[in-house]
């Protein structure tokens, strides 16, 4: 069955397409066909493109409707996961050319806490090899293209490569991601779309295959805040014992009510042409409607901006993981993945321990500087997409790689939660995400300001129009 509702699903809100399950005027049927009917292979957004399955998944979802079993706002909602989670009949390749082994082939908490309720799995999208990489690069299974800029294969950002794709072709209304080092905000500021990193510990990561149990955090991408709003308050468990706490604070977060950290200089320097002008006339936007703003600063970025380049931990849990449970996948591994893995894999046990020392002591430090400010804000990625046959070497790769994991991951070292919504097109036309940071586990404080952000700048198709590889007539 065809939709039948008068606007096109692309202009609609999870709200309203919600409301329009429930009230008949769409099915989850017609729902998935529409969005399979966006499928772009040249894309190449997926993995595993499953249609047959989310076809048979929809028509659960309006069974359970028509027996009055209503399982929550994502019933009937297609997503698209990505290629480390387990997902029954499926495999989870984790970005690598073969099977993951068994365990990371079984479904987690968030993906079996989906299924009950009736959500329709798209597909398995594309990931950097093992998710180590900020760009969204794979040379096993091809590179994801970038669909804003019509004329050149730029990167789409990783590590969830396919996810923010998915969302721009309109395949998925919701993207599930992982988040070590920015691997959700990266995708989504780069192809325009909306990025929830959420706290550590926050939401479960079994289920996921693991690139650094340190710091890896579970996410989503949507195509707006509002959106996020949705899928965050069905997927968190903390929404059953106190939902309404996220509701309310949605609800009463004026302009006014809040004050935005500016002052970080480490996450603005050195931007290239046309990123900070972009996050600059939105926050002059905010501030003539009512947002207060002070120069707050976040001196712990730096610090952890430094780990980012030695490899923080994260490459000698990845290696330890390969050595433990996957010694054959060395064999195969990307070059520029390997030589990654191998620089930092290769420390002491001493030096592990320091880096672990160091990042507790910097989200210490980190957790006090929110006083004067609910949330600090930056631009996202300090890079453009770079064209991919730029970054095809290792020389080439590794400094844009450090320009667009730069921003992202003192949130995730620091033990914070952050968001990035798109706020406009910088100097090569391509997408520019404003970043807000937050407090550990203070993701409705977040939500509800990042609402009250998108309320008076617009959501990213009103700011940024439609991809120009999409453009139909």
């Amino acid at each position: 069955m065809r939709l039948t509702m008068s606007d096109p699903i692309e202009n609609l809100s999870l709200s309203a397409i919600g409301q329009a399950l429930r009230d008949g005027s769409v099915t989850a049927v017609g729902l998935t066909q529409h969005c399979i009917d966006h499928h772009e292979p040249s894309l190449n957004a997926y993995r595993e493109w499953t249609p047959d399955q989310a076809i048979g998944q929809a028509q659960a979802a309006d069974e359970a409707f028509a027996n009055a079993q209503d399982a929550g706002a994502l019933q009937g909602i297609p997503i698209s996961v990505k290629d480390l989670y387990g997902v029954n009949d499926t495999q989870t390749f984790a970005g690598s050319p073969a099977p993951m082994p068994p365990p990371w082939q079984s479904e987690g908490d968030l993906i079996k806490g989906l299924r009950a309720r009736q959500a329709v799995f798209s597909g398995k999208t594309h990931t950097v090899e093992f998710a180590f990489g900020g760009l969204g690069v794979n040379s096993h299974w091809g590179t994801p293209r970038n669909p804003w800029d019509a004329d050149t294969h730029r990167v789409p950002g990783g590590s969830s490569s396919g996810a923010g794709v998915s969302l721009c072709e309109g395949t998925a209304l919701v993207a599930l991601g992982s988040d070590t080092a920015g691997s959700v905000r990266i995708p989504a500021s780069m192809t325009g779309n909306v990025g929830l990193k959420t706290s550590y510990g926050r939401w479960p990561v079994s289920g996921i295959f693991p690139l650094s149990p340190s710091l890896d955090t579970a996410g989503i991408l949507t195509k707006s805040v509002a959106d996020t709003v949705i899928a965050f308050s069905a997927i968190d468990p903390h929404q059953r014992s106190y939902g309404p706490r996220l509701a309310r604070e949605v609800a009463r977060c004026s302009p006014s009510d809040f004050v935005i950290g500016t002052g970080e200089s480490a996450l603005w320097d050195g931007c290239e042409p046309g990123i900070c002008e972009a996050v600059e006339d939105a926050l002059n936007t905010l501030g003539q409607a009512g947002v207060k703003t002070v120069s707050a600063q976040l001196p712990e970025a730096a610090p952890a901006i430094e780990l980012l380049g030695v490899g923080s931990v994260v490459a000698a849990e990845i290696d330890e993981m390969l050595s433990s449970t996957a010694p054959q996948w060395r064999d195969t591994l990307d070059p520029i993945v390997s030589s990654r893995i191998r620089d930092g894999g290769s420390i002491s046990a001493g030096e592990y321990l320091h880096r672990h020392r160091r990042l507790r002591e910097l989200s210490r430090s980190a957790a006090q500087r929110f006083s004067e400010c609910q949330v600090m804000v930056s631009p996202t990625v300090a890079i453009t997409p770079p064209v991919i046959d730029d970054v095809q070497t290792i020389e080439t790769y590794r400094p844009k790689n450090m320009g667009a994991l730069r921003n992202t991951c003192p949130a995730n070292y620091l033990g914070l939660c952050a968001i990035t919504l798109p706020v406009g097109l910088d100097a090569s036309r391509m997408p520019v995400g404003l970043q807000l940071i937050a407090p550990h586990g203070r993701e409705e404080q977040l939500l509800a300001v990042a609402t009250c952000v998108e309320g008076v700048l617009g959501s990213g198709r009103d700011r940024l129009g439609i991809p120009p590889l999409l453009r139909r007539n």
